[in-house]
């Protein structure tokens, strides 16, 4: 499989231009990957444009890639949203990467009322970023055409305002309720994980009486870190995607 890289402006580049990896990305596919003249690659804007190209000259500050294709992804009518509770060490981390691999669509830090973990001030910034670098980094490894957004940290009011226009789903390994029942409707999915701790009862309640629906993965109560990403698994078989 050809290695793939992003480049942000190339929406418009058709068959027969030559476009340049530059800086870190040119470092990484030059140093780290040792892209060689002749090779083909394919790039992408991670906005749907899928692009493949011959790698013309490299160096470790400029690859040029003279493309030989070109084609739009159209984004999922249906998209999957993980709502994911921040989580001591790296647990959190761990969701977001494998849930963008799977192909989540959105990533919604979540601060929750049992999160460890409490994202404030500077430190919401730095962490939103450090997130958005996981998704960027999983969905190259991918290969998924659209990279998926990170949203702003969000408290559990505004969390649940979401389930006004989107179907959301809170996973609870107490309710009779499973997932594999679940039939996609045409709207949005908001998928909710709670932090290692569990979701407090209010939060259940206050998610609930916004329209929120409670599910169950299976007999067995799955790490934070684990979650997520089984039921963004079984969601895409459920749309069609897999």
């Amino acid at each position: 499989m050809a290695l793939h890289f992003i480049i942000p402006d190339c929406a418009d580049a058709a068959v027969g231009d030559v476009i340049a990896l530059t800086g870190a990305e040119a470092k990484h596919a030059a140093v780290v990957r040792r892209v060689r003249v002749g090779e083909t690659i394919t790039l992408g804007d991670g906005r749907g444009t899928w692009l493949e190209g011959v790698v013309d000259d490299v160096a470790a500050a400029r690859v040029t890639v003279r493309i030989e294709s070109r084609r739009s992804h159209e984004a999922p009518a249906s998209r999957i949203v993980l709502a994911q509770a921040l989580a001591k060490g790296d647990r959190d981390e761990l969701a977001v990467q494998a849930a963008c691999e799977l192909g989540v669509d959105e990533v919604v830090p979540w601060q929750a009322a049992r999160s460890v973990s409490r994202w404030e001030g500077p430190k919401a910034a730095k962490g939103r970023e450090r997130w958005a670098t996981i998704v960027r980094e999983a969905a190259k490894q991918a290969h998924r055409a659209w990279i998926p957004e990170v949203a702003e940290v969000e408290t559990t009011a505004r969390l649940a305002a979401r389930a006004a226009d989107a179907r959301m789903l809170v996973l609870d390994p107490w309710t009779d309720t499973r997932l594999t029942g679940i039939r996609p409707d045409g709207r949005d999915i908001v998928l909710v994980v709670g932090p290692e701790g569990g979701i407090a009862p209010e939060e259940l309640e206050r998610l609930e009486s916004a329209g929120a629906e409670r599910v169950r993965l299976g007999d067995t109560v799955l790490r934070t870190s684990t979650a997520g990403p089984v039921a963004i698994a079984l969601l895409s078989a459920n749309l069609g995607r897999w």
